[in-house]
């Protein structure tokens, strides 16, 4: 009884944080730079699909994965009126196959397949120092190149895995023309995994969002160099946020 309502507060503060009224229009305004209609666009690691939405919204056609059960059910309940979202059981990384999934009934957003970024972050920010991942189950993971392979490469890919990143980039062997991944402080080690394999694939230009808001952190677009001064350097003490990249042209 006590570990079903504990997942139930849990999934009640997901929906609150994510689908809160309001936060689909600035979702909105603030994805129209890399979405437009009859686009194709990946939502890895969709939670609750709040950005799926938004993407939908614009006119994509999104293809959204959540490995997490609970989370899956009702990513599809909340993404279906728009016909234009694909939901997948599933998680990426660098190779198919099947991983343990390590979640938090209290907290289902800080679910991760990496045993080293739990380590890091419980260690080193007090924000994770006490999330308790008590729940393991293993999960079917698939690869970028095996999502475009069947359905068609997207114009903007949205990473958001809690640490994995790098490894969903490893399964990655074309450039993609814009992405994000998000970055959180205790594990900026990831970032800097994700601008170098980025880098290998294609030359990129960068920009950052703080948290959750929904504007450009730097005053423009950034070469690799500089990004990578910025994470080295602490990354301005920032909690968390989303590194976007953006190819330049070949």
């Amino acid at each position: 009884m006590l570990e079903r309502l504990r997942s139930g507060l849990g999934l009640l503060r997901s929906l609150l944080i994510y689908r809160r009224p309001g936060r689909q229009a600035g979702l909105k305004r603030f994805y129209r730079a890399f979405v437009r209609p009859g686009d194709r666009v990946f939502d890895i690691g969709a939670h609750l699909g709040d950005r799926s939405s938004a993407f939908a919204a614009l006119g994509a056609e999104v293809v959204a994965l959540e490995p997490q059960p609970r989370l899956f059910a009702w990513l599809e309940r909340l993404t279906r009126r728009s016909g234009r979202v694909t939901c997948l059981p599933l998680a990426v990384g660098a190779e198919p196959g099947r991983l343990d999934l390590a979640s938090s009934r209290a907290n289902p957003t800080v679910a991760s397949l990496s045993a080293d970024w739990r380590e890091q972050v419980s260690r080193r920010q007090a924000g994770f120092a006490e999330v308790d991942w008590d729940e393991s189950l293993p999960v079917e993971v698939t690869t970028l190149d095996a999502l475009i392979e069947r359905y068609g490469e997207p114009t903007f890919c949205k990473i958001d895995v809690e640490g994995f990143e790098p490894e969903v980039l490893r399964g990655l062997t074309r450039p993609l023309a814009a992405l994000s991944v998000e970055f959180v402080h205790g594990a900026l080690d990831q970032a800097l995994a994700c601008v170098d394999r980025l880098e290998d694939l294609s030359a990129y230009e960068y920009q950052l969002v703080a948290g959750e808001q929904r504007r450009f952190h730097l005053d423009a677009w950034v070469d690799a160099k500089t990004i990578r001064n910025w994470f080295a350097s602490g990354a301005e003490g920032l909690s968390s946020g989303d590194l976007y990249a953006r190819r330049l042209s070949p």
